[in-house]
């Protein structure tokens, strides 16, 4: 045995250089491998932003629950952004954000102790006025906050005469709100939900609308978003309603006699009179 002990001592010297050999080997590979995939994947630059925890309506208080600070690649962040939730604190939305959406400046009411809810949105040279509709009134409930109206009324002009005016009194006016009061009528127990909307006036639309909700019926009509024009209207009453769709007269030339076209859907006829 102690003959070949020497060789046994080779062999095994022989084994563990072998496996060594292997472990170095694999442990190169690796670090090669992973200096190639930072390579092939570039390190994309962040940067901490603002956003909001979950869904928040205008006219919001925001406080520090509300909001997180999440990384945003550093191309990606808009402008008017917030880095700090300490900065917004008791901060009062203009807009309705979403959740995970950035907090900006643009969104967000100016200037101290604004307050919250509609007073926050209010413009500071404006008023918020409200006014008691219905479905009918209110567009079925198609109008919500942020949305521009144009206000009419129907009215009598004299209580004799029976001759009602519609005009368009107010252009182009901001919803504020659109809510539910509950108000009680006559000897009635429970009180009935009212639907109640409050628009953005200047003091002069304000004594419009005033007068106009106590003396006459209001309309509203819910405009497009892109449409800023400012129409000019007389108004309309019972006769101009009923010459507003007639039949036209064609005087006929060396006599007394007419005609008059009659329109049927896409039908013309000429009677003789």
């Amino acid at each position: 045995m102690k003959k070949y002990r020497p060789q046994l001592f080779f062999a095994g010297a022989v084994v563990i250089g072998l496996i060594t050999a292997i472990l170095v080997m694999g442990w190169l590979r690796n670090v090669d491998l992973r200096h190639v995939a930072e390579a092939a994947i570039p390190m994309v630059a962040t940067g901490e932003v603002v956003v909001a925890k979950a869904d928040l309506a205008w006219g919001t208080k925001l406080t520090p629950e509300m909001l997180q600070v999440v990384n945003y690649p550093a191309g990606a962040i808009p402008e008017g952004y917030y880095k700090n939730v300490d900065d917004l604190k008791e901060a009062v939305l203009l807009q309705e954000l979403k959740a995970n959406e950035v907090v900006l400046r643009s969104k967000l009411a100016s200037g101290k102790d604004v307050g919250s809810g509609v007073a926050a949105v209010t413009d500071p040279m404006k008023r918020a006025m409200s006014v008691k509709v219905d479905d009918v009134i209110g567009v079925s409930g198609f109008i919500k906050p942020g949305d521009h109206v144009d206000v009419m009324v129907t009215i009598e002009t004299d209580s004799k005469s029976q001759n009602p005016v519609a005009k368009m009194i107010l252009g182009n006016l901001k919803v504020l709100a659109a809510g539910m009061q509950y108000e009680k009528n006559g000897n009635e127990k429970d009180p009935k939900p009212v639907q109640v909307m409050t628009l953005e006036v200047d003091i002069e639309e304000a004594e419009k609308l005033a007068l106009a909700s106590t003396q006459g019926k209001l309309r509203l009509a819910l405009r497009n978003p892109l449409n800023v024009e400012k129409v000019l209207t007389k108004g309309a009453n019972v006769a101009s309603l009923l010459a507003s769709f007639r039949t036209k007269e064609v005087k006929k030339e060396g006599g007394s006699e007419f005609s008059v076209e009659v329109i049927k859907g896409g039908d013309r006829t000429q009677v003789k009179f």
